[in-house]
């Protein structure tokens, strides 16, 4: 039997699509939230990170943490597991990962005129007219963006990515699951014996793309009878020394009998190559309206290979707090609007896991005890050295990620 990868925009009622198709297949529903779970489990992160992948907005930090990347290569490790049973549904943005090679999937989508679905959305009464425009706006701009990493095509409802689009303004679920069901039934869907070694390729790449993310790696994988191939996309100087890397590493993984390193067509694009380092901090957050100051430390930490963010204003630093989850921040305390002090005293309630560092040229001894009493990690004093400051910040990470 085979596989349903179904792909549904959001006010398409896709619940009532779902039931019916599994009513008439019989088939087991895998959503996307359990896949998350289970490539959190295989990285050693969170749910809520990994389905990060899914947002058309990386995070400011993604050069440096690969986090997107390596959320990708998770799920796709956690969808092979799957995929290796028959008579699944996929439900969401997983099935996009699949590869082509592996025939018997049937991709499906579900979708409907903006004013149909606006309408399904006003039914709930959940939401303004306003609030669901802004729904369907923001869950299309992520489709868009998943699709556009995937394929490089721009429209998340091209009929060329799927075998069957249903639109749901015109075709009732009883109607939708018999059309899916009818069609399951051909012989071009059926599982050949190339179909599940391609199942067996997809395994194995997955592995090995886990397994170099896991070492800070960010190279796309394919593999065939044994042999990983593995993509190079971003320019490196010293590329040999990159592909020995990357074969000592892939040739451990089990399965594998060779490994293939081979030059992508983005590799002369103005990327540069860059591992990511565990034992440095690549997701800070500088906090100062010194600009040209702290633009310079921005530019000096970047040299030692920690990725970091700047915020002028406390308010700036509370926004990017929310939104882009940063894991140490370097502040300052005397800033226009909100100070440091308060920064750090909402930032401790709300994400009391991020690391705070003062760095303060104003601050006095009764400051000092205020923020060590608030959590701040360190309190270190204008001008600072270089590499104190390196320390410091490395300190912090550690203390975050322990090493094991």
């Amino acid at each position: 039997m085979s596989v349903i990868a179904l792909f549904s925009g959001n006010f398409c009622n896709e619940e009532a699509y779902l039931h019916e198709i599994q009513k008439k297949t019989g088939y087991r529903i895998v959503k996307d939230h359990e896949l998350l779970n289970r490539a959190a489990e295989l990285s050693g992160t969170t749910g809520e990170r990994i389905q990060g992948a899914f947002s058309a907005k990386p995070s400011i930090f993604n050069r440096f943490t690969h986090e997107k990347e390596r959320a990708i290569a998770h799920l796709r490790m956690a969808l092979s597991e799957v995929v290796v049973n028959d008579e699944i549904i996929l439900q969401g943005f997983s099935g996009h990962l699949l590869p082509k090679t592996i025939t018997h999937v049937m991709n499906v989508c579900l979708i409907s005129d903006i004013k149909h679905r606006l309408a399904a959305a006003l039914e709930s009464d959940k939401y303004s007219e306003k609030e669901a425009l802004g729904l369907i706006k923001k869950h299309d701009e992520d489709y868009a963006a998943w699709i556009k990493l995937l394929y490089e095509r721009e429209d998340p409802w091209d009929t060329g990515l799927y075998d069957i689009v249903i639109p749901t303004d015109k075709l009732s679920p009883d109607e939708a699951g018999s059309l899916i069901k009818e069609n399951m039934s051909g012989i071009v869907l059926q599982p050949t014996s190339r179909s599940r070694k391609a199942v067996e390729d997809f395994q194995l790449a997955a592995r090995v793309e886990a397994s170099l993310a896991r070492e800070g790696h960010d190279v796309s994988v394919d593999a065939r009878e044994g042999t990983a191939i593995l993509t190079i996309n971003k320019h490196v100087l010293m590329l040999g020394r990159l592909e020995d890397e990357l074969k000592s590493l892939a040739g451990k993984v089990p399965g594998v009998k060779s490994v293939v390193t081979v030059i992508g067509r983005k590799f002369h694009k103005t990327d540069i190559y860059r591992k990511f380092d565990f034992d440095v901090p690549s997701k800070v957050l500088l906090v100062d309206d010194e600009r040209e100051f702290v633009q310079t430390l921005s530019e000096r930490l970047m040299m030692r290979d920690m990725g970091s963010a700047v915020a002028y204003d406390g308010e700036s630093a509370i926004d990017m707090v929310n939104e882009h989850d940063p894991e140490v921040m370097i502040l300052d305390l005397n800033m226009p609007g909100i100070d440091g002090i308060e920064v750090l005293r909402r930032v401790k309630q709300t994400n009391p896991d991020i690391e705070v560092i003062i760095l303060t040229g104003h601050g006095s001894e009764d400051d000092k005890k205020v923020c060590m009493d608030l959590g701040a990690f360190d309190y270190l004093q204008k001008p600072v050295d270089i590499e104190v400051l390196s320390k410091t910040l490395k300190a912090a990470n550690e203390k975050i990620h322990p090493k094991q």
